[in-house]
């Protein structure tokens, strides 16, 4: 009950200062969705059968692999010149070496995920090997953003390095009451694209999505090139940025639409045709 009155109280001061601190120039964040972790669950059209409930126009932004020196500082100075707050899945060796910037994330009012410790590929690996890279992350995370750790994560939201989960996996976040998180779209900047490549790229994919969880990478230099451009265009064509943060009760999610299919399980056993 203390966590949600807290989470409460920081969600309204969040919106009492928002408006004043920015203006009708800027894209902002039109509302924060406490996301409901009780039991778990899964997110994200392009691994699971449901996302998150979104209104159409409306985009939650993740950034994955950070952080970054020298890239992530880029990040959150875009993001504050647009009063944007985003969800940032931390690698836990990445937050291990820049503590600092670590912390600047979250003390910037922006959210805190996990992505492992090490980023590596856990479909094939063993149950207790994957399970210890994550915990391993946990720790990692909470140390560099919180000071400390404890017994279990400080956040309730997880990504998989390359969306590649297991059900065991699933089953054992689950029990934690954390929500794995998939994305909806993504700018493919992983790929040697230029930055404007990658914008007209994320850009038209939103047009034809309506919105929904996007995933960026912090550590890409092209994706904080068209970062800039990228929130000023959102703004333009109308797009509404959400804030997702932990919130009581079980998740509420929607489901995908007819004759829905796992892009990621093609692209993974697609990579597994070749090495084999």
């Amino acid at each position: 009950m203390k966590c949600v009155l807290l989470a409460a109280a920081l969600l309204c001061a969040f919106s009492t200062a928002a408006p004043a601190a920015c203006g009708p120039e800027t894209l902002g964040v039109s509302r924060v969705l406490p996301v409901g972790t009780v039991g778990g669950g899964e997110v994200g059209l392009k691994t699971y059968p449901q996302t998150l409930a979104l209104q159409p126009g409306e985009v939650v932004l993740t950034f994955d692999d950070g952080p970054s020196p020298g890239h992530t500082e880029k990040v959150l100075d875009a993001l504050a010149a647009q009063c944007v707050k985003a969800t940032f899945f931390m690698i836990g060796s990445n937050a291990a070496g820049a503590p600092a910037l670590a912390a600047r994330v979250a003390r910037e009012g922006h959210t805190i995920g996990y992505h492992s410790m090490t980023h590596p590929t856990m479909r094939g690996m063993a149950f207790e090997r994957a399970r210890a890279d994550i915990e391993n992350g946990f720790q990692a995370v909470d140390k560099a953003v919180f000071g400390k750790a404890g017994e279990r994560p400080r956040q309730p939201f997880f990504r998989f390095p390359g969306f590649a989960d297991t059900p065991q996996l699933d089953a054992w976040l689950a029990s934690l009451d954390v929500v794995i998180f998939g994305a909806d779209q993504w700018a493919s900047d992983w790929e040697p694209e230029s930055p404007d490549t990658e914008l007209k790229l994320i850009l038209a994919r939103l047009e034809k999505s309506k919105g929904g969880i996007v995933l960026l990478h912090d550590i890409q230099p092209r994706t904080v090139a068209m970062l800039p451009q990228f929130l000023q265009e959102l703004k333009k064509r109308s797009f509404r940025i959400v804030q997702i943060v932990p919130g009581p009760g079980p998740l509420e999610t929607q489901p995908a639409p007819p004759g829905w299919t796992s892009e990621t399980n093609r692209i993974i056993d697609k990579q597994r045709t070749r090495q084999h």
